[in-house]
């Protein structure tokens, strides 16, 4: 396998890591999205389709763009606009067209834009692109080969009682069960939990997409792939339905016969997950309590809820505390214990294991920040594809003008009319 770029710390766009796979091109190459996409759940789905080789037209609002660029944290463009977090973290390798999709003229620049692309997406609330005339119907008579995806909340092709519902990832997460599983009295939402079922719904779509262009390959036709947030995260949170149907209960009081724990480091925290008998044996080993191996107490996991607080934590406290939390994961590894460090955001980016596999991008700001945004990388690896170049996000419209020359031929006189309307930027 090709040797990787020597790197310290981030990518920067422009880099290209395993350089000697770049003859091979990339696994997408021509394949071409057409996608009006907005927030994080198809936009992340197209960046990766995008990084592994795919032509990516994003078409959002002329003016304004999409509503991803209105979240915070935001940076400003070159033309002092706000850029939010959520856009800058799935959008690289992208060029943006603005198109007002409200208009007639902005749907028919669209409709006239699909046989040029392979797969056709959106992810706005069901049936806002039926109501626009831009449905799959629409699309599917229009360019019967087009694979077209929508990701929903709740999809978009069985009637549910929660159809017409809008969504966020902490909505359809808390819908799966998994925010109750171990503590019903008070559901532990939080923000940076709510990308799974954002960042889910994306991979179940990147698969869905996959799958139907191989379809393609075989048949000559497209079809509708049709991803709903809340499925995704009934599959990622399987251990809810799975357990509770084998009669374990959702009791904040019961402890589970497992060791998955956070414990005291010198530092902050070491995480150690238990599940074996002679696992939890190597761990008084480790920590000075050998003792334990004969303890009829401890003969089986059963016996390790009840004690963890009074005799366990106490013991492996006392051992973790005179370590940093990083020794104390490579002891606990070391002596046959799974565990790892429970890291902070610098922690992560200074990791060296981060850097070896090019699991950050930087990409440079355009406003007076002098540090650089920091997006994760691709986590796909294939040993016969270079990573990289990446570019940055585009600006709103940034290729309106290359996009529509190119593939409808739109001379200079037709766009200034068009702009003059609003109906592009």
């Amino acid at each position: 396998m090709p040797s990787p770029i020597p790197m310290v710390g981030p990518m920067r766009l422009g880099d290209v890591a395993n350089e000697g796979a770049r003859h091979y091109g990339k696994p997408l190459d021509g394949v071409r999205v057409l996608a009006a996409e907005q927030m994080q759940a198809l936009p992340y789905a197209t960046q990766l389709l995008a990084r592994l080789g795919a032509d990516v037209v994003k078409v959002e609002h002329p003016l304004h763009g999409e509503s991803g660029r209105a979240s915070t944290p935001a940076m400003l463009d070159p033309d002092g606009r706000a850029v939010g977090a959520t856009y800058l973290r799935n959008n690289f390798n992208k060029r943006s067209v603005g198109i007002d999709l409200k208009t007639e003229e902005g749907r028919e620049l669209f409709l006239a834009l699909v046989p040029k692309f392979d797969v056709i997406a959106e992810n706005f609330k069901p049936g806002t692109m039926d109501r626009m005339g831009l449905g799959y119907d629409v699309i599917a008579a229009r360019h019967r080969r087009a694979v077209y995806v929508s990701i929903s909340g709740f999809g978009n092709t069985v009637e549910t009682p929660y159809r017409d519902w809008p969504a966020y990832a902490s909505i359809v997460e808390a819908m799966s069960g998994i925010y109750d599983y171990r503590n019903p009295d008070r559901p532990p939402v939080t923000i940076p939990v709510g990308a799974l079922g954002d960042i889910s719904s994306a991979l179940f779509g990147v698969i869905g997409i996959l799958a139907a262009l191989r379809h393609r390959d075989s048949t000559g036709e497209g079809q509708y792939v049709d991803i709903a947030m809340f499925d995704a995260m009934v599959a990622m949170t399987d251990i809810v339905t799975n357990f509770w149907s084998l009669g374990v209960r959702p009791e904040p009081d019961k402890a589970l016969q497992v060791i998955c724990e956070g414990f005291r480091a010198s530092d902050g925290y070491v995480v150690a997950q238990i599940v074996r008998e002679h696992q939890f044996w190597n761990l008084g080993d480790l920590v000075g309590h050998p003792e334990w191996r004969d303890d009829p107490r401890f003969a089986t996991r059963a016996g390790w809820g009840p004690y963890l607080e009074s005799e366990i934590r106490p013991a492996v406290d006392a051992w973790a505390s005179k370590r940093t939390k990083l020794d104390a994961a490579r002891d606990l590894t070391a002596a046959g214990v799974v565990a790892g460090p429970s890291n902070h955001a610098s922690d992560v980016i200074a990791d060296p294991h981060v850097a070896a596999r090019h699991m950050l991008v930087e990409m440079p700001r355009t406003d007076d920040v002098p540090e650089p945004v920091l997006v994760p990388g691709n986590p796909v690896k294939l040993s016969k594809m270079s990573e990289g170049p990446e570019t940055r996000v585009p600006w709103v419209g940034e290729h309106t003008t290359a996009v529509l020359t190119a593939e409808l031929g739109l001379n200079e006189a037709e766009l200034t009319r068009l702009r003059e309307r609003g109906v592009i930027s």
